[in-house]
């Protein structure tokens, strides 16, 4: 069975569905891959070393005659229409906002599979690509604010006198969030941390911050994540937050709830008593924003009534920005995945599995996840028109 690998077609998406090694793998357990040359470039993967590992190298793909695609970013509906409906895809599916992609992929009867609906299991987190991308986010986010402010992050104490180390304050514990305290550590810097869920605590001491306690409830959700907080509850916490936030040399925002626009975490009010230099990075940009007034990709300049100034960074692709190891472990994300599922050479789902059943978005002309089933059935006709 042909697996097939493209250059991604989203302007700036320097990632790449396969790389030499995950072709390895997959060649392994008898599959046969293609991968369109110069798919890896963006990455820094060649197509010498794709072609060493056992892929077949095309000049261009035809997706009408593609039997399992393998993509980084949600399909687009152009591309979703030319599948055969024998086709498989396998990559991410971002359903809660590409509703009307997946109604297409429905239609077309494409059985497709996004790696976000992988299960929060023990043994699927080989296939989790969520958590490996947000590893990537996470230390990029620091790497990004450390870049911008305009002192240490480490104590440096000389002759001349001693410079403080940063402070730096880590909103949302999650897999980026823990990442983002544990690289601002490394880095030198004080770092501390809050999150709305009751395990959050005791991660972040793990990574060597220190946790800040509010007089809150917690707030756990399914799948180790959190649920989205009523606007009393937000407000409350907004206020507690405030005073730490002034403290701070950085701020790092991570939270986000699958399937829903970012939670609003922090307001330009609050950041009124942070010092003139001041670093906000915002990772959930293109969600909504955990940061009143972030822009996706943009450094915005927010003036303080001290007439200085402090920059808010909006993330935009950040896994992209490190294009090499994300591809890498992205990659074989993918490929555990399609190996659960071979058998004799061919890609052979088994919806009995958990694993395999959970991941799966569309088949048999069904939309297979409930929640997007649902959120489906509920568009108008004009909403579901893709073009």
């Amino acid at each position: 069975m042909n697996l097939t690998v493209r250059t991604e077609p989203e302007s700036g998406e320097r990632r790449v569905a396969a790389t030499p090694d995950s072709v390895r793998h997959l060649v392994g357990v008898g599959l046969s891959v293609a991968v369109e040359k110069g798919a890896g470039l963006g990455a820094g993967y060649f197509d010498a070393d794709y072609a060493a590992a056992g892929a077949t190298l095309v000049n261009s793909v035809d997706l009408t005659k593609t039997e399992v695609l393998l993509h980084v970013r949600p399909l687009r509906a152009v591309d979703v229409k030319k599948l055969p409906k024998t086709a498989i895809t396998v990559g991410l599916g971002s359903p809660a906002s590409n509703l009307a992609v997946v109604d297409e992929l429905r239609k077309r009867g494409v059985t497709s599979f996004a790696l976000e609906l992988v299960p929060r299991i023990s043994r699927a987190q080989s296939m989790d690509a969520l958590t490996s991308q947000a590893l990537v986010s996470g230390y990029r986010c620091v790497l990004e604010a450390a870049i911008r402010l305009p002192r240490f992050f480490p104590l440096y104490m000389t002759a001349a006198g001693t410079i403080p180390p940063a402070s730096v304050v880590v909103l949302g514990a999650g897999v980026a969030g823990l990442q983002a305290i544990a690289t601002a550590k490394r880095l030198g810097a004080k770092v501390s941390a809050y999150d709305v869920r009751a395990a959050s605590a005791d991660e972040v001491r793990s990574m060597g911050g220190t946790f800040i306690t509010l007089e809150l409830e917690t707030a756990d959700g399914a799948g180790g994540y959190a649920t989205e907080l009523a606007a009393d509850r937000a407000q409350r916490q907004q206020e507690l937050l405030a005073p730490y936030l002034a403290q701070a040399d950085v701020i790092i925002t991570t939270a986000a709830i699958p399937g829903r626009p970012a939670p609003r975490l922090v307001t330009k009010d609050m950041l009124t008593g942070m010092r003139d230099g001041s670093v906000i990075v915002d990772l959930a940009a293109e969600s909504g924003g955990n940061v009143e007034g972030s822009k996706p990709g943009q450094d915005v300049a927010i003036a303080l009534p001290s007439g200085g100034s402090i920059t808010l960074v909006g993330m935009k692709d950040a896994p992209s920005t490190m294009a090499h190891d994300a591809s890498r472990l992205y990659a074989r994300n993918v490929s555990n995945l399609i190996a659960l599922m071979t058998v004799d050479g061919r890609v052979t789902p088994d919806f009995t599995d958990e694993v395999v059943d959970g991941a799966c978005l569309t088949r048999d002309g069904t939309v297979n996840h409930a929640q997007t089933r649902e959120a489906i059935a509920a568009l108008t006709p004009s909403q579901k028109a893709v073009k």
